[in-house]
């Protein structure tokens, strides 16, 4: 692992400690995106349109809040790491099913992948409370986002 940065903001042992949470996170947020896209693609029956729809809004959270996640893992001097394999063994998610999924279940699915990476999230906020207080900040503001998109998305189950 080279580091680029002479300059560093956090001490070792409290970097090592919060690039593995961030890290973590972002697993998790690319792999929410995938799966929103599968869904997206997916979604089959009544209500498709609508849903559909509000999927490219939770995706696009999804990719930005990636983003700066990552960005904040090279900004304390460590390179990020979203290749597929790595998501792919790394992500807390359960893996999407094959095929069409009618509107219900496919809201069920992903409320159910959105509550699981809020859920992880609010544990890697509660650890950097006491190591990083700015990657915290930005992980309460994805949570946040999060979460309104989890409401919304279980609003809709009957």
């Amino acid at each position: 692992m080279k580091t680029v940065m002479a300059r560093q903001v956090l001490d070792h042992k409290d970097k090592l400690s919060t690039v593995k949470v961030l890290q973590a996170s972002l697993v998790d947020l690319i792999d929410l995106a995938l799966q929103g896209k599968q869904a997206h693609w997916n979604v089959v029956g009544p209500n498709f349109r609508s849903v559909h729809l509000q999927l490219d809004e939770v995706i696009a959270d999804t990719r930005s809040a990636s983003d700066e996640v990552a960005e904040r893992i090279a900004t304390l001097g460590t390179a990020a790491n979203g290749r597929a394999n790595g998501v792919a063994t790394a992500s807390r998610l359960t893996a999407y099913p094959d095929g069409f999924q009618t509107a219900p279940e496919t809201v069920h699915l992903v409320a159910d992948r959105l509550a699981t990476t809020i859920q992880a999230l609010r544990e890697a906020i509660e650890h950097l409370e006491s190591t990083d207080p700015v990657s915290q900040d930005l992980l309460i503001s994805v949570a946040a986002r999060l979460e309104k998109h989890l409401w919304m998305v279980q609003a809709q189950e009957a």
